[in-house]
């Protein structure tokens, strides 16, 4: 209390002028319009942006739970577009004389919890594991495209290999002309692969498209892997030595979708 008065007793004069001056403020902006009606704007403009401020940074945290939501809605729409796609395979079924395979597949979301670029041996962890119905040698995809394939999985987890892996080989096709090849990383970059066993007889041109082939039941046909980046041949070569820039960007990939092939025997 004796420091109070005394601090009160050093500034007076600065107390007494500041009141003065918070009473005439009240007494100008209450008794004259036009002041009141700026105190009044001045005052909803501030309110106004400290709860467009607070309703951003509200919408910041929130951006977690909305990118599962869409991640979900995503393999919701797959998995309809998928079973469209059966349905109307059954159909042209019985109305040729040709047998078609039908492929039973959907997709299961699943969020990114950690990745390695920089090793020989990279791998994905996902949060989505044997309760969430995952098994080994399931095909992983992304917003952009593949991803890798299921390697280990345990309850809650699950370890993917990426095309970035030097053990990793895919089998895909030049989409332009069907060419059958297959992926290879050379332990190098991490947004670039090579792409095998593309005869010199086979036209291979820069932006090519490669896309998986649909061999395997790994993977349905059409995923894009990447586009052709370089593609050389030279007089004595009997394959076409190409680098492919990977579609997926294993640096900011967050949320991906395991692709599950209810149709048995699976081959990868």
């Amino acid at each position: 209390m004796r420091n109070l008065l005394q601090f009160i007793a050093r500034y007076s004069n600065f107390l007494i002028f500041l009141i003065l001056e918070v009473v005439a403020f009240i007494l100008i902006t209450t008794t004259h319009q036009y002041q009141n009606s700026a105190v009044w704007s001045s005052a909803n403009r501030f309110a106004a942006g400290t709860e467009n401020m607070m309703t951003t940074i509200g919408d910041y945290f929130c951006l977690q739970q909305e990118n599962q939501r869409l991640a979900e809605e995503n393999a919701q729409l797959k998995n309809l577009l998928m079973e469209q796609a059966n349905q109307l395979e059954a159909i042209l079924e019985r109305d040729s004389q040709y047998v078609y395979a039908q492929l039973d597949w959907d997709y299961i979301p699943a969020k990114v919890v950690h990745i390695t670029t920089h090793k020989q041996h990279n791998y994905l962890t996902i949060n989505k594991g044997l309760r969430d119905s995952i098994q080994v040698d399931m095909g992983v995809v992304g917003k952009d495209g593949v991803v890798g394939i299921v390697s280990a999985v345990g309850e809650k987890y699950s370890l993917v290999v990426p095309i970035i892996h030097v053990g990793m080989n895919l089998s895909c096709r030049l989409q332009n002309n069907n060419y059958i090849a297959r992926t290879q990383w050379n332990g190098m970059r991490h947004d670039e692969v090579t792409l095998q066993d593309v005869s010199r007889h086979v036209t291979v041109n820069m932006g090519d498209t490669v896309v998986t082939s649909g061999l395997t039941n790994v993977f349905p046909e059409g995923i894009i892997v990447g586009i052709v980046a370089e593609t050389e041949i030279t007089e004595n070569d009997n394959y076409h030595r190409t680098k492919l820039h990977i579609a997926t960007d294993y640096k900011t990939i967050k949320y991906v979708q395991v692709i599950r092939n209810h149709t048995p025997n699976q081959v990868k």
